[in-house]
């Protein structure tokens, strides 16, 4: 595993954490280990100033239900059109062009169509190690009632996969995971979203 790369103080990105349910707190420390500043989101107006975002895990149908109000999910809508925005689990099932099972609303920036609850209930929860593109050897992958994304569409490129499924995927400035990277110890995904918010900045 190689070791994330320092910031700079003038390289430190604002990344907002969508912290209206989810273990947003574990993707707020993952950020922190990287170089980035974690700015927790629970308001559309706390959109406004951040470089990126990371909406977490969760239920994506009680997502929705706060997102509907105070305009929120409209302005999320215009947010992710773009600026850097990472989805995992029940953020990625958000960021899809399509869901199904069942089939529910979603932001649909991300070409892909994803089956919500495919690997079964909490109970079928498991941590597996797996290839992925990323540099520096196998990547440790936690799933939790995890989705699965059936389908990819144009510009989207697989970073990872399990049961030659992608689980980790990137899409111009979009990317998702269909599991959980804040809480494993591994920081190259989230250093992956970090690089890519950079690079975003500098109009690269």
């Amino acid at each position: 595993m190689t070791a994330p790369e320092r910031p700079t103080e003038t390289n430190i990105p604002r990344i907002g954490v969508l912290a209206l349910q989810g273990d947003y707190d574990a993707h707020v420390q993952a950020l922190r280990d990287v170089g980035a500043e974690p700015v927790l989101v629970r308001s559309p107006e706390e959109l406004a100033g951040i470089d990126g975002l990371i909406i977490p895990g969760g239920e994506s149908t009680t997502f929705l239900k706060f997102l509907e109000r105070n305009g929120f999910l409209e302005s999320l809508r215009d947010f992710v059109q773009s600026k850097p925005t990472f989805g995992t689990c029940a953020g990625c099932i958000l960021l899809a062009a399509e869901v199904t099972h069942p089939p529910q609303q979603s932001l649909g920036v991300l070409h892909a169509t994803v089956e919500r609850n495919a690997y079964g209930r909490q109970i079928d929860s498991s941590i597996r190690t797996g290839d992925t593109q990323l540099p520096g050897g196998p990547l440790e992958m936690v799933y939790i009632r995890a989705p699965r994304i059936v389908k990819t569409g144009d510009g989207v490129t697989v970073l990872a996969e399990r049961d030659g499924f992608p689980v980790l995927v990137e899409q111009g400035h979009i990317m998702a995971a269909t599991f959980h990277p804040e809480l494993s110890a591994d920081r190259r995904v989230h250093q992956r979203f970090v690089s890519l918010v950079r690079s975003k900045i500098a109009g690269l």
